[in-house]
């Protein structure tokens, strides 16, 4: 009953956190963690986190989300910058970031020190998320990344499985290390690959020949992540690459054979998923804060020092450090992609300092920071304490919240007003494809009018209503000979006529609810007609977001 009334609590405060931020204007992140501080410091029963678990329920699902719902065309074309940040940036931090730690606090080993510095190195895609919602980041840099923040936990916890392995046995080899991540990497990400596609292909079949009932179609997609998450850990691959691979593969392997019922119900789902357990995670890093806290006391003294306010310049010159580290290697990573354009003849392009200083900041910690952090050992092979163990979570735990108040309050001023070039490229390739699928739309909506009408007296009847419901194709596709100007001009348009479609259906929806309470109609046809209404809202409200 104990653990239920947690859960409970931990949903409540997801719950609040969301009200506070609103009314606050804090991030949302922030909020939370406060959240958890206020209930660990409460009479409330809190949670002993135990990091495996966390790893297993929080991270599989979110990973998959993300991986499912990123832009695979911006994924690809950024494929080498993303590769190079995932990887060679996570080498280079534990390297430098390492060597900085052993200097600044002798008292921790090397080998302890590269260990922090690898756990720290992973920027958190559910963090980057989280503070993208209130940072105006702008998309491509974005979709980096989250790209980015997919791939780098996997190198991150490579380093930091062998710093700890040097740390017990007092050995270490190169080559070993390159093969068991290798090993890591491919083993997770076709474990990912192979257990979305069977899965996928088996529930298409199934829907085939037995008919598509949406709750378990949703249920089927919630349990993917934790099998691709489990299957890789089974043969000691990363489960983490094994999750965000499966939710690339579920974009490519889904046919579009689901019911759109089932799309809309799902989509609700993992809506409410991603909130609760992004939430949730925020939250219990908040209930963590304070015991870490309390060892700050006795942390102190291992760096020499008898001040507890040391490890806050600690915690200060490690992110400085990691800003650092990052702009140096994204400033040298846009040299040499302006250099490899030159070499193909293409025209080179003026990098934005603001960005490169942007894209510094933006290398949030999160969850998996501290889940990492928490799986250091407590004792060495001969049974004596792991050195300097608290003092290397305090560092990461400060390492978290500072990044997260850096990216909240640091990274909205300085891309404001930052003029980005636009995609037009992409905006055209989206109106040829809208205008191709209108031209499909008449040719489906004729040939069914024939097939409807076919030996009927009243074929007239089918050919007026399907002239009408042709029309909104048409306008559609006579937009394409609009020249740039009266397609800006049409858009704004278009953007009334959504405001005044969104008022009309608020009036329709609050008399609807009124003749549901007076008797006029009964319940479940108001249901019925509510849920008409807000489908089309959400079309409505989800072109103008895109626009």
């Amino acid at each position: 009953m104990e653990e239920l009334v947690v859960v409970l609590i931990l949903l409540a405060a997801v719950v609040l956190s969301g009200a506070l931020a609103r009314a606050t204007r804090i991030a949302l992140p922030l909020v939370q963690i406060m959240m958890g501080a206020a209930i660990a410091l409460s009479p409330i029963e809190t949670v002993v986190l135990d990091p495996e678990l966390f790893f297993v329920l929080f991270l599989p699902p979110l990973l998959f989300l993300d991986g499912w719902r990123i832009p695979k065309g911006d994924l690809f074309r950024d494929r080498a910058v993303i590769v190079e940040l995932a990887l060679g940036l996570v080498v280079l931090t534990v390297a430098g970031l390492g060597m900085l730690i052993h200097w600044m606090i002798p008292a921790m080993p090397l080998p302890v020190a590269f260990a922090l510095a690898a756990i720290v190195s992973p920027t958190d895609p559910i963090a980057v998320s989280a503070v993208a919602a209130r940072a105006p980041i702008p998309r491509r840099m974005m979709h980096i990344l989250e790209g980015e923040s997919l791939l780098n936990d996997a190198s991150g916890l490579v380093c930091m499985r062998f710093a700890v392995a040097a740390m017990l046995t007092g050995a270490f080899s190169l080559v070993d290390a390159v093969q068991t991540f290798a090993w890591l990497a491919v083993g997770g990400v076709a474990i990912g690959v192979a257990t979305a596609f069977v899965i996928t292909r088996l529930k298409t079949w199934a829907s085939a020949r037995l008919g598509e009932d949406s709750g378990s179609q949703i249920i089927v997609s919630l349990l993917i992540p934790f099998a691709a998450y489990l299957s890789a850990e089974h043969f000691h691959c990363s489960g983490i690459l094994a999750a965000v691979a499966a939710g690339i593969t579920m974009s490519f392997a889904e046919t579009g054979a689901a019911m759109a019922v089932t799309r809309v119900r799902r989509t609700a789902v993992w809506d409410t998923v991603q909130f609760a357990a992004n939430g949730a995670i925020f939250v219990l890093l908040g209930e963590q804060m304070p015991n870490i806290v309390a060892g700050a006391a006795q942390t102190v003294r291992l760096t020499g020092h008898a001040e507890p306010w040391w490890l806050a310049v600690y915690v200060l010159a490690i992110v400085a450090a990691l800003a650092a580290l990052r702009f140096a290697w994204v400033w040298t990573s846009l040299r040499l992609t302006w250099f490899r354009a030159g070499l193909r003849g293409e025209p080179r392009r003026n990098g934005s300092r603001r960005l490169l200083l942007a894209m510094s900041l933006a290398g949030v910690r999160g969850a998996i920071t501290l889940a990492g952090i928490l799986t250091l050992p407590l004792t060495l092979n001969d049974g004596t304490p792991f050195p300097a163990r608290d003092l290397a979570i305090f560092l990461a735990a400060g390492v978290i919240v500072v990044t997260l108040l850096i990216a909240t309050f640091a990274l909205p001023p300085i891309l404001r007003g930052l003029e980005l070039p636009p995609h037009p490229s992409v905006q055209a390739r989206e109106d040829a494809i809208r205008v191709a699928a209108a031209e499909a739309a008449i040719q489906a909506i004729e040939a069914e009018q024939h097939r409807l009408a076919e030996g009927r007296p009243d074929a007239d009847l089918y050919a007026e209503a399907a002239g009408r419901v042709m029309e909104l194709y048409r306008l559609r596709i006579d937009r394409r000979g609009l020249d740039p100007e009266s397609r800006v001009q049409r858009r704004r348009i278009e953007e009334v006529e959504r405001r005044l479609r969104v008022a009309g259906l608020g009036g329709e929806r609050a008399r609807l609810f009124e003749a549901g309470r007076s008797g006029e109609l009964p319940e479940d046809s108001v249901r019925r007609l509510v849920r008409e209404i807000d489908l089309l809202e959400a079309r409505y409200s989800a072109g103008s977001a895109h626009q």
